[in-house]
């Protein structure tokens, strides 16, 4: 049996496909789907990654084969269809 997953190197797909309604540092109002976070780096990692700071949705995220896929378009493909699924 193997342990929990975890992110990906160099994707950030979380941090980019999906809309985030609440506050983040430097974005007050959130982001739309499809609009990377300012805090994403340059190497597709969350500058806020445990940090209290960051947003209560991108602590819910769980890195799994479902959401993740074998790589970062299939796991940018993943978000983008459960925002579709999801949306008002």
């Amino acid at each position: 049996m193997s342990g929990p997953m975890h992110c990906r190197e160099g994707c950030g797909a979380c941090c980019i496909a999906p809309s985030i309604t609440s506050p983040i540092p430097g974005m007050p109002h959130g982001k739309p789907a499809g609009i990377p976070c300012v805090q994403l780096d340059d190497a597709y990692r969350c500058r806020l990654f445990g940090r209290p700071e960051r947003p209560a949705f991108c602590r819910s995220l769980r890195p799994s084969p479902e959401m993740c896929g074998r790589d970062r378009r299939q796991a940018s493909d993943a978000l983008a269809a459960l925002e579709r699924a999801t949306k008002p």
